[in-house]
């Protein structure tokens, strides 16, 4: 009989025997990769967890003590030991769990988590509120070793420092990015410095000390010194912390062990661990990048299904961003640690001395990417439009303030299907258009894409080019780089009514292809926008002085966004036209199919028409 359908619970999983852990251990992983298979989702990741996350809830007493888990695409174990394992089937579909923790799904997801090193800074609140309430919880952040890298996770250890809540940090080193030197030894040594004895000879042996300051400072240095010669952890010391560490994040014994002696101590600690992705499934240990984020796979071999084959955006950027480094030798790549997923593999086995990842630190990468401009290069950053909500200050201050010749490769604009509202780039044409300087654009194929790149980097200052996530329309791509005229629409389609109220639809980017269909039944006219800052005012004008009313349609919150704009533009020439504007509403919208997302916003054809119709009979 499966041990793990009998857990529904932490509760179900503490009363086994250590022994029957590792059964445990295993039909995770086989459960982990056979649902994945079906639904895709993250996989590698989850299956570098299955040990600590068995260990966490088997120490811990959760959900009394919190578990905050960082990124939270290494949540899945968790899930399924907490009541969730059967609802896998319909993980990130419509109204499903989610892929990332939720505090509304479950009790034991502590903290909502979808962008990188939150972690710590959340699980101190709840340490010092815990304290303020005279409550004896523990809070775990469980951070990765990209997380780390950071500036916020080093703000929360820096304040963390200074006060004396329970927090234990546990540094999850999946990339061997901190140290390699794991096996028995270091084992040992972590149970020693996790165990009662050790921390009581060095809590008393500081308070002997208190009052001969210079033998204080000898004998911290001697402890320090004999540490760093079998542990990395002076750093987090510094920091104020108790380091154990690293062990072998899949020795469930030493997990087990260390846990047990740290949750018995007072203050702040911090282990390390180090485990490898993909772990238990060989092709995620081979390749662990490419088993990151999946879609459904063939669990016997690990063979992806048949992909589209129109290019995605993604590509389109890949491409045009080797062919634009080919002829001007300044231009220089910058990612926060999204190589892969922003499309930046080619230009970086290419030109390996251009290319920047600056790990998960988008703040740093802009102005990182404004000093580069002020000396000459020309830098493109490829951010995801989530990820650049992170950076705005940075944005403002930084590059368009100084109009810095920066362009801004912004994907995943819009909604993002399975991945929800912590990934949706949702709000991009509203943050950025009230910003001074800037050019920004959205195209509505992929050849547009890439002429939209070459107009931006182009462009002698702070440009914008924001794409959706996934395949294009399969339009032609010339490879040439064509430039377009800033701030010029062009019109798709007249309007074919001769009698009657006469609409005209001002889309932007991938809004072009719904309002084309819809336009084919009402007989509207089209205008692809492409440039939400600067407008083409001249058309909006001409349109409203030969239409009856004025539609707008974005991929993109309402408030702020591009109609808005509209409406400015129009009310600045006293044009006073009807006017519809459709867009994303003023709500967070849950994970699902991207198509059924945009039904379920009155943004596919049959909505637009709905809509359209709707407001000409009020009209």
């Amino acid at each position: 009989m499966s041990l793990l359908k009998a857990i529904q619970s932490p509760a179900d999983l503490r009363k086994l025997s250590r022994d029957e852990l590792a059964i445990v251990a295993a039909e995770i992983r086989k459960f982990l990769v056979e649902s994945v298979s079906k639904t895709g989702g993250h996989l590698a990741s989850n299956l570098g967890v299955v040990e600590l996350t068995i260990a966490l809830h088997y120490v811990f007493n959760t959900p009394d003590d919190r578990l905050v888990w960082d990124v939270g695409h290494q949540t899945y174990p968790h899930k399924i030991l907490t009541g969730r394992r059967d609802a896998f089937n319909n993980l990130r579909k419509p109204n499903g769990i989610a892929g990332f923790p939720r505090r509304c799904e479950s009790e034991y997801d502590t903290f909502g988590t979808g962008h990188s090193s939150t972690s710590i800074s959340a699980a101190l609140g709840m340490a010092i509120a815990a304290q303020q309430a005279g409550l004896d919880r523990r809070s775990v952040a469980i951070i990765g070793d990209g997380a780390m890298t950071a500036g916020m996770a080093f703000e929360a250890l820096n304040n963390a420092g200074d006060m004396d809540a329970n927090l234990l940090v546990i540094l999850n080193d999946n990339d061997m990015s901190i140290s390699k030197n794991v096996g028995a030894l270091n084992n040992y040594l972590a149970r020693l410095l996790s165990g009662r004895f050790y921390d009581s000879v060095r809590r008393t042996g500081k308070q002997i000390l208190e009052g001969v300051p210079p033998v204080k400072e000898f004998a911290k240095r001697a402890e320090e010194h004999a540490k760093g010669m079998v542990t990395p952890g002076t750093l987090f010391e510094e920091f104020g912390f108790n380091y154990i560490g690293p062990i072998d994040g899949h020795d469930l014994p030493a997990l087990l062990d260390t846990l047990g002696n740290i949750r018995e101590l007072k203050g702040m600690q911090f282990l390390h661990i180090v485990t490898q992705k993909g772990k238990g499934f060989e092709p995620a240990e081979h390749d662990p990048n490419k088993y990151h984020g999946v879609s459904k796979f063939d669990p016997t071999n690990g063979l992806s299904h048949a992909a589209s084959s129109t290019k995605t955006y993604t590509q389109v950027f890949n491409d045009w961003l080797v062919d634009m480094a080919d002829v001007d030798e300044k231009l220089v790549g910058i990612t926060p640690a999204m190589c892969d997923g922003s499309g930046l593999n080619d230009f970086c086995a290419k030109y390996p001395n251009r290319y920047f990842d600056v790990g998960i630190a988008e703040q740093h990468a802009l102005t990182f990417a404004a000093g580069m401009a002020c000396d000459g290069l020309k830098p493109v950053v490829a951010i995801y439009s989530t990820f650049l909500q992170r950076a705005y200050d940075q944005l403002i201050h930084d590059v368009a303030l100084q109009n810095l010749d920066v362009l801004f490769a912004i994907d995943r604009a819009g909604l993002v299907g399975a991945d929800g509202p912590t990934h949706a780039g949702s709000f991009d044409l509203s943050y950025l258009r009230c910003i001074p300087n800037i050019v920004i654009m959205a195209p509505s194929d992929e050849n547009e894409c890439r002429q939209m790149l070459t107009t931006g980097y182009q462009y002698k200052g702070v440009a914008a080019v924001r794409y959706p996530r996934g395949a294009g329309t399969g339009a032609a791509i010339d490879v040439s780089l064509n430039t377009l005229p800033i701030g010029k629409g062009e019109v798709k389609c007249k309007t074919t009514i001769k009698k009657g109220k006469k609409v005209a639809i001002l889309a932007f980017g991938s809004m072009l292809k719904p309002a084309l269909e819809a336009a084919h039944e009402l007989g509207c006219s089209v205008t692809n926008m492409r440039f939400i800052k600067p407008l083409d005012i001249d058309l909006i004008q001409t349109l409203a002085t030969t239409h009856d009313l004025i539609v707008t349609i974005e991929e993109n919150a309402l408030m702020g966004g591009a109609g808005a704009a509209v409406l400015e533009a129009m009310q600045s020439m006293h044009l006073t036209n009807p006017t519809l504007c459709l867009g994303l509403p003023d709500t967070f919208i849950e994970h699902g199919v991207h198509e059924t997302m945009l039904a379920d916003c009155g943004l596919d054809s049959a909505g637009i028409i709905n809509k359209i119709k709707s407001k000409l009979e009020k009209i």
